[in-house]
């Protein structure tokens, strides 16, 4: 599924972004929401290069229907915190509401990455990293963090970006999408399947 070049201009970051469908918006099923979503992230915020659509259980187990999941690169001179703002507000336009952590949704975009950015610090990255999966499931951070914490263990997010951007490498782990995927259980590789 790819979209646009990808090119990148200077001054431009190379911003990694995971998307996520597991509910209805309006007459939208998941998997359409998806493609009506990197459509309108190329006509708003510039040209992507976009993964396959991905199918997988909804997190954590039991949460919700199956998710419909990709990834994007998306080259653009906004810093982080704006290109989050601009997420947010397709995700508001799709009918996304921030009322229950890990419920279903009808869009989710997460800023997985910027460049090499480490965001608010080594040490604030750090901490959200290694959060104890209980307090994950109450806890939010209050701030932007970067690289996305729990990216190294998440299957359906490192497919699909293993897909679009191999040579990426997490600042602090020193790993590529793939290195990190293969760190991870083959069971849980598995339940990402192509659509």
């Amino acid at each position: 599924m790819q979209q646009g070049t990808g090119g990148q201009d200077a001054g431009t970051i190379q911003h990694l972004v995971a998307l996520g469908a597991n509910a209805p918006s309006g007459s939208f099923a998941p998997e359409e929401t998806l493609r009506h979503t990197l459509a309108r992230i190329t006509r708003d915020l510039g040209p992507i290069r976009a993964s396959k659509l991905y199918r997988t259980k909804a997190f954590p187990a039991g949460s919700g229907p199956d998710f419909v999941n990709a990834a994007l690169v998306l080259h653009s001179a906004l810093p982080p915190a704006e290109l989050l703002q601009a997420l947010h507000g397709i995700e508001e336009g799709a009918g996304r509401k921030r009322t229950l952590r890990w419920g279903p949704r009808p869009l989710d975009l997460d800023l997985i990455a910027s460049g090499a950015q480490v965001l608010p610090d080594a040490e604030g990255q750090a901490l959200w990293r290694d959060l104890p999966p209980e307090r994950q499931a109450r806890e939010t951070p209050g701030t932007l963090i970067l690289p996305h914490p729990r990216l190294q263990d998440r299957a359906f997010v490192l497919v699909p970006l293993a897909e679009v951007a191999p040579d990426w490498r997490h600042p602090l782990l020193g790993l590529t999408p793939r290195q990190m995927l293969d760190r991870l259980p083959q069971e849980a590789r598995d339940e990402v399947l192509p659509l």
